[in-house]
């Protein structure tokens, strides 16, 4: 073995004062770059090795393959040769990126209109875990399931990349130019034939813009419509009270619980932090334990952990209810229980009465209004109000009767009232009840124009399907179970050029030029948020992920007697006993459908 020549090292210096930059070597040989290093190289690490007799074996494929597949979703970032953004790593990493150290942002996820604040950990520019945010009054540091897999949606290869008219590719340009050119033509009209369908609406900036939006085009209609929504609280609050007030509950004070077919562990907004508050109170030895009653027509988790259950058919909750407030002191007509439920109601009701003051009684959203009215009720007769219980404004920018508001959309659509629906989020087609044909009364629509996730069952019946930003990728705001907002911030750049419903609704207004990220900050800014330093309140609700002081006040509220209440037979009598009864309830895992293409929650 021939010895290798010595390093020149006056010709390393004269190099490396030419260089600009930074330069990285492993080692002086690899610095002096001599013919003989070179050659050491090539036999160390010949070209095209790993092909030598490798032959047609399956480890070749796969490695054909991997990199084919590798390839393909590198081209995939791309949206067609319009593209004018790309996602690519950074030519100059900045000095506070360490990679593989995690940093966190706060944000918002939200489902059925409500937000639960959440703190997103990313890694070197990806978000990769989606956990709680303790400062969030919903969240207190914890996550539900559909919470955390919501990177998973992100994520989803299955999303929707483009925008399509009439099921064929097409450009985002020209859809704005063919819904401007509709706008136009509904001016004289002052918005007659048009329609906005959205799901349940808790962002405080995406309502002002429909309300400028309804403003500028007054003869319009906005209508708002999901399958889980909250239509039965509703109409028992308007039952007790004569308004829509929404309930707050504090477990953390209550000693005694009715859960009236209520799952308020997973299925009410503000469950994570009822979940919390009830635990605490069965930390022993420190907590005084509390006891827990569940009425229930399906086992859920609350009636696992109940300390007293009780099951029966969904029909005899509100007889069941009666018979407990009618104990309780609450004047309503009832019917007398069964044998085997009167020695349950006697011990249940002699325990509420004893801890007046300390006790909640709690109805589930499947449950008809009388319930709910039954359940504030027996909260006022027994003293909870303004102690366990307290009622607020309702936090959806709009509270109506979604069912009703669909239908009668349904119906316009039908008779050709509707010229232009646009469609922010979910999937009619597919969620609308069997009676409400919605399927049949878009294809009499002329425009309809459809903003979502994925190419789904209302895309493809719509003449527009324009790809929606996932809520990791875009600016917004949003409101919690007690009215708390949020400001929602992008975690990546968006991964197929999609479009916020902040953005839709800009370009409506005629300011397609207004970002989503202008919209928040427009509407907070005119709400005087911060006061005269807007810019240093703006970056902490950003930061916390909580915009400070912004919770809805709660109120007081009188009263009405429920006298007038019709009544229901306790014991069912023989054909009811052996009829059929279906609970229409979300799925603990897929809610109403939406998550099924997810996963973690599969």
């Amino acid at each position: 073995m021939s010895t290798p020549p010595p390093i020149d090292f006056d010709a390393i210096r004269e190099r490396l004062a030419k260089s600009k930059g930074r330069d990285y070597w492993r080692g002086l040989d690899e610095l002096a770059d001599s013919p003989e290093f070179e050659f050491m190289l090539h036999r160390e690490f010949p070209e095209r090795a790993t092909e030598w007799g490798d032959g047609a074996s399956r480890r070749k494929f796969l490695k054909v393959m991997g990199a084919s597949i590798a390839l393909a979703g590198a081209n995939g970032c791309g949206f067609g040769a319009n593209r004018s953004e790309k996602l690519v790593p950074p030519v100059r990493q900045a000095e506070t990126l360490v990679p593989g150290r995690s940093q966190y942002y706060a944000t918002a996820i939200t489902l059925g209109g409500y937000a639960t604040g959440v703190l997103v950990e990313s890694q070197e520019g990806r978000p990769i875990k989606v956990e709680g945010n303790d400062l969030h009054p919903a969240s207190l540091g914890a996550a539900d399931p559909f919470t955390q897999s919501s990177i998973l949606s992100l994520y989803d290869p299955d999303r929707s990349q483009l925008v399509l008219r009439e099921s064929s590719i097409n450009t985002l340009p020209a859809f704005l130019s063919d819904l401007g050119r509709a706008l136009e033509r509904q001016k004289a009209a002052q918005g007659a034939g048009v329609r906005i369908l959205t799901e349940t609406v808790g962002s405080p900036t995406l309502a002002a813009q429909i309300g400028e939006f309804l403003k500028l085009y007054p003869a319009a209609k906005w209508a708002q419509y999901e399958p889980v929504n909250r239509d039965n609280a509703r109409a028992g609050a308007i039952r007790a009270f004569g308004e829509p007030v929404e309930p707050r509950y504090e477990f953390d004070k209550a000693d005694v619980v009715l859960a009236l077919d209520s799952d308020f562990f997973s299925a009410l907004p503000g469950s994570l932090r009822y979940a919390r508050h009830f635990i605490d109170r069965r930390r022993l030895p420190d907590a005084k334990m509390n006891r827990l009653y569940a009425v229930e027509t399906t086992p859920t988790i609350v009636g696992a952990m109940a300390d007293h259950r009780i099951s029966m058919p969904p029909s005899q909750v509100e007889a069941f209810a009666k018979a407990i407030a009618a104990e309780v002191g609450v004047k309503t007509s009832a019917a007398a229980p069964t044998d085997a439920q009167k020695s349950w109601i006697a011990a249940l009701a002699a325990d509420l009465k004893a801890h007046k003051g300390g006790s909640i009684v709690i109805a589930g959203d499947t449950q008809p209004p009388a319930v709910h009215a039954l359940a504030h009720a027996m909260n006022e007769a027994l003293g909870n109000v303004g102690k366990t219980v307290a009622y607020a404004e309702p936090v959806a920018a709009r509270s109506d009767d979604q069912l009703a508001s669909f239908a009668e959309l349904v119906a316009e659509m039908d008779t050709g009232k509707v010229d232009l629906l646009v469609i922010l989020g979910g999937n009619p087609a597919y969620t609308a009840p069997a009676n409400v044909d919605f399927a049949k009364a878009v294809r009499k629509v002329e425009r309809a124009i459809h903003l979502s996730l994925y190419e789904d069952e209302t895309s493809a019946l719509c003449r527009w399907h324009v790809n929606a930003k996932h809520e990791l990728e875009m600016w917004g705001d949003a409101r919690a179970f007690d009215g708390t907002a949020s400001i929602v911030q992008p975690l990546i750049a968006p991964l197929y050029d999609g479009v916020s419903p902040y953005e839709l609704l800009s370009s409506m207004l005629g300011r397609p030029e207004v970002t989503g990220m202008d919209a928040v900050r427009e509407y907070w800014k005119a709400r005087k948020l911060g006061g005269d330093d807007f810019e240093s309140a703006w970056r902490k609700a950003v930061h916390d992920g909580v915009v400070e002081g912004s919770a809805t006040p709660t109120k007081s509220v009188a009263f009405k007697p429920l006298e007038d209440l019709p009544g229901s037979p306790a014991k069912p009598d023989d054909a009811t006993a052996q009829s059929l009864e279906v609970i229409f309830r979300p799925d603990p895992t897929i809610w109403d459908g939406r998550f099924s293409n997810n996963g973690w929650l599969q």
